[in-house]
């Protein structure tokens, strides 16, 4: 059985080149990540009755089709209102070895404004996926939760990684690990007793191409450290918290948060739980760097303490490692980052 990794940069520049990855407008040097690439929004957005799967025999068009209720130009731009589904032409088409598979997440940015995204490719297994060799077009269920968002072609919510075969065998180093548990720092230690961030609700619209452009009381209402150090989620709200324990990803792996683990309590702990190699290393400037978590809780309040294990890290090896790292000079804007909110909003 062939071995298979997470496709550093080089190799997503060669899919570019060789057409593996292929737009009508070029695809940009800042799109392509240490082990991931940043995908564009295209021309259109459908506003659609319902989410959907494309199934083994429809395509995504065809169940656009059957499901839309308007279609919206995307060409001077366009508010997603919360509590719609919206599905997104994907700038990006697809013509991958039949070794290679893709894979999706929310970016950073998107998941830490409640933005719930899931790539669809037509006969795909699941959200989030192609099958291996897929062509074709992709595009994105966009559902935002909390505030409305202003979007554009060319804009990114999502980011693509491909796994693919180990084109020579690779060292993996026997003492890293291959998942790690997180907790939940609720202490307040430091100089502010700020825990966390719990998203208001009836809020401006945020345009996710404008970079610390919003003030945070406009949107947030922070959260204190308590007493007995420990927070009652309410269900359906929204909260931005941080791991107690700083996370490294060395060059040759990336790491996945698992979004939800009902052995750990009814609450999704992350959105976009994607973590490129290099992050919170010391030699890329990222010492210390926490996991900012991105919680909701289901159906009933729930209580976090602090310390309390709240998501697992998974760990991947890369085919080979990547000519670049995150946090070097690819303006990164998480790296070394304790409890942050989106780059949206202005630094405190």
């Amino acid at each position: 059985m062939t071995a298979h990794g997470i496709l550093p940069s080089q190799a997503i520049g060669s899919l570019i080149e060789t057409g593996g990855i292929s737009a009508s407008k070029p695809v940009l040097p800042g799109q392509v990540q240490p082990a991931s690439l940043d995908l564009r929004l295209g021309a259109r957005v459908y506003r659609v009755r319902a989410s959907f799967m494309p199934g083994p025999v429809a395509t995504t068009g065809e169940q656009i089709e059957r499901f839309v209720l308007h279609t919206i130009d995307l060409s001077h731009g366009a508010v997603l209102e919360t509590g719609c589904v919206y599905v997104a032409e994907i700038e990006e088409h697809l013509a991958l070895p039949a070794d290679v598979q893709g894979f999706a997440n929310p970016k950073s940015s998107t998941g830490r404004l409640d933005v719930f995204t899931r790539m669809i490719a037509d006969h795909a297994p699941g959200f989030d996926q192609t099958i291996p060799g897929y062509h074709g077009r992709l595009y994105l269920e966009i559902c935002p939760q909390t505030f409305p968002i202003l979007v554009r072609p060319g804009s990114r919510l999502s980011q693509i990684r491909f796994r693919g075969p180990f084109v020579q065998e690779t060292k993996i180093a026997a003492d890293q690990p291959r998942e790690a548990v997180l907790s939940v720092d609720l202490s307040g230690g430091g100089p502010y007793p700020l825990i966390g961030y719990r998203a208001k609700r009836h809020t401006g619209v945020i345009d996710v191409d404008r970079v610390g452009a919003y003030e945070v009381e406009d949107f947030w209402e922070p959260l204190m450290v308590t007493p007995q150090k420990l927070l009652i989620l309410d269900p359906d709200q929204f909260y931005i918290l941080a791991s107690k324990e700083a996370v490294r990803v060395p060059p040759t792996y990336a790491a996945e948060m698992e979004p939800f683990n009902a052995l750990m309590g009814e609450f999704r702990v992350h959105y976009a739980g994607f973590f490129d190699p290099g992050f919170g290393m010391a030699e890329t400037g990222g010492e210390g760097s926490r996991a900012v978590l991105e919680v909701r809780s289901h159906k009933v309040p729930f209580i976090l303490e602090d310390g309390q294990a709240i998501g697992r890290l998974i760990y991947e090896p890369l085919t080979a490692l990547p000519a670049q790292l995150y946090g070097q000079d690819i303006g990164s804007h998480y790296q070394a980052q304790a409890l942050k909110l989106s780059k949206h909003f202005r630094e405190r």
